[in-house]
């Protein structure tokens, strides 16, 4: 399988919260071994906050990686932890330079075979959850596509841990859903045509009106269109947005 292929079936399968076997043990098992076989990394390991706000090992690709996660939630410190309290990633690329700032992480991470370490957050939104770490048994940086990669897989794992439910998912609610959509579909194209006749623009003019009033505004841009359809709002307050580029 090629990396394309790879990758479309790692964010795929991070999303599915309508697959039968969907749980949380299996989404951070899921994105873990993602990490490990679509990034330069040896093993990687997802910790997540508990209400309290204590970080707790969810999934580990084997045990070395487990431990290392351990020892930084027990001493509470680690370039995890300072990625979870910031939210921002982490590259420690030769753990030895970081002996005296963190000396039994250092010795955990050389005694299991690992020698540089590199972190993302677990974020909704830009709120962390959590963070994944990624480790290494040669020295060096994770490349920059690798960073950026691993932080999108962590952050499909937060929406789709947000929309997973304990309740079964029945046939009808997924049909509500479509449904739901399809209705949304055509509210805005409704909407476009009352804007492009009102402003005398291009349908497509008329959306990124739309748009941008609802981005200015503040508001969803379903609110927008709602309003807009059941004459709740004049067309002249969208058509007075500044005109599209």
């Amino acid at each position: 399988m090629n990396r394309e292929r790879q990758l479309a079936k790692a964010f795929v399968e991070l999303s599915d919260t309508y697959a039968p076997e969907f749980d949380p043990l299996h989404l951070f098992n899921r994105l873990v071994h993602a990490c490990r076989g679509l990034l330069e990394v040896d093993a990687a390991a997802v910790m997540i906050a508990d209400a309290r706000g204590s970080l707790k090992t969810m999934a580990a690709t084997d045990d070395g990686a487990a431990f290392v996660e351990l020892l930084q939630m027990q001493s509470g410190r680690g370039p995890c932890m300072d990625c979870f309290r910031t939210g921002e990633a982490r590259d420690v690329p030769d753990i030895r330079t970081e002996r005296a700032r963190w000396p039994k992480l250092a010795v955990a991470m050389s005694e299991a075979g690992y020698r540089s370490l590199h972190t993302v957050a677990v974020r909704l939104h830009e709120r962390p959850l959590g963070a994944v770490t990624l480790l290494n048994a040669d020295v060096g940086a994770l490349p920059d596509d690798d960073m950026h990669l691993a932080q999108a897989l962590a952050d499909s794992s937060a929406l789709a841990l947000m929309h997973w439910s304990t309740e079964p998912t029945r046939g009808d609610d997924v049909i509500t859903r479509v449904q739901s959509a399809i209705a949304a579909k055509a509210a805005l194209d409704i909407a476009k045509g009352i804007i492009a006749e009102n402003a005398g623009v291009s349908i497509g003019d008329a959306g990124r009106l739309l748009t941008a009033y609802a981005a200015r505004h503040r508001v969803s841009l379903a609110t927008t269109i709602r309003n807009l359809v059941n004459r709740t709002m004049p067309p002249d307050a969208v058509v007075g947005t500044r005109a599209p580029d």
